[in-house]
């Protein structure tokens, strides 16, 4: 099986460690040419215009999910043209009171070439085999909600 890694940097900057007198700003790096800066969320001290866990798993999933849905269109002869989503992480606590994503929803829309047209029912169908078949989505434990518009 594949092996997939990244690396992770953080540093004390500035300050001492200790409660809230330190930077949660770190780097990681996918590859040589593919780095970003992640922080804790803002409303943990975090940066707003870096990104975050939160955001970073909900991309994750939207990504796998996209990818997989378009594996599953090729095989169909689906001529799809453009795919978005807006992927949203919704937070809160567990049962322990331990916070936790408590879902992720996905806002997949789907464009063709002209002519081609799939009727929602069948839409839902396909999106939810890439659900089933994203690795991503087989790696998390609570649920995912993927919304047809």
């Amino acid at each position: 099986m594949s092996k997939i890694s990244i690396d992770l940097i953080w540093k004390l900057e500035n300050g001492d460690m200790s409660p809230g007198n330190y930077s949660n700003q770190h780097e990681i790096i996918f590859t040589p040419n593919t780095k970003i800066i992640a922080d804790s969320a803002p409303d943990w001290r975090g940066n707003e215009l870096n990104t975050n866990p939160e955001q970073t798993l909900a991309a994750s999933l939207s990504s796998c999910h996209m990818m997989t849905f378009l594996a599953l269109a090729a095989k169909m002869k689906w001529p799809v043209k453009t795919y978005k989503d807006t992927a949203v992480a919704k937070l809160g606590k567990n049962l322990k009171g331990l916070m936790f994503v408590t879902e992720i929803e996905l806002n997949p829309k789907v464009e063709f070439s002209k002519g081609f047209i799939v009727d929602n029912l069948k839409m839902k169908e396909v999106q939810d085999r890439a659900h089933r078949y994203c690795f991503i989505s087989n790696s998390l434990s609570k649920e995912v909600k993927v919304k047809i518009n």
